[in-house]
C-alpha cells in the first residue's frame, strides 16, 4: 500500500524532479501547503501573503523506499540552513519544511534532522520546519512535471 509525504525545499520544479527519479516513488505532485488561504494560486503564493510553501507531494511504495530515505534525499537536494530562501528565491514560500502526516513521520524527520545537525553536515544549523501537514493544494497544471514539459528549462526556477 502506498504512502504520502510532503516536502518544501524552495522552487518545487527541481524538488519534484529529484524525487521523481528515486526508485520506489510512484508519483509526485507540486503544490502548496502550510498556509491559511483556501485554494491558493501560484500568484497568491508568490505574493508571500498566504503562508504557503511551494511543496511536493510524494506518493511512494514503502517496500521499495522508506520515508527516512526520502527525508535524507530532501536534506541532500537543498540548503536546509537558510530561512525563507533557496538560492536566488526569497520569501516564506521557499522555506524548508517537512509537513508530516503522522507521528511516525514526525519522529523520523526530527531524528534525521538532529542527526545531521549533530554530525555537522552543514556549516550552519538546520532551520527546516517539521510541522503537522495542513491541506495540500495542487498547483496549476503547467507546473506539474515542469522539467519534462520544458526540457530546456531543467535546472532553472
Amino acid at each position: 500500500m502506498s504512502q504520502k509525504a510532503l516536502f518544501a525545499a524552495g522552487c518545487f520544479w527541481g524538488i519534484e524532479d529529484a524525487f521523481k527519479k528515486m526508485p520506489g516513488v510512484l508519483e509526485t505532485t507540486v503544490g502548496y501547503s502550510g498556509g491559511h488561504t483556501e485554494s491558493p494560486s501560484y500568484d497568491d503564493v508568490c505574493s508571500d501573503t498566504t503562508g504557503h510553501a511551494e511543496t511536493v507531494e510524494v506518493v511512494f511504495d514503502p517496500e521499495k523506499v522508506s520515508f527516512e530515505d526520502l527525508v535524507r534525499k530532501f536534506f541532500d537536494i537543498h540548503n536546509p540552513t537558510t530561512i525563507n530562501r533557496q538560492g536566488p528565491d526569497v520569501g516564506s514560500q521557499y522555506r524548508s519544511a517537512i509537513f508530516y502526516l503522522d507521528e511516525e513521520q514526525k519522529a523520523v524527520a526530527e531524528q534525521v534532522k538532529k542527526e545531521l545537525d549533530e554530525a555537522g553536515e552543514y556549516d550552519d544549523p538546520i532551520v527546516t520546519e517539521v510541522t503537522a501537514a495542513s491541506t495540500f493544494w495542487p498547483a496549476e497544471e503547467y507546473h506539474q512535471d515542469y522539467y519534462e514539459k520544458n526540457p530546456g528549462r531543467a535546472g532553472t526556477c
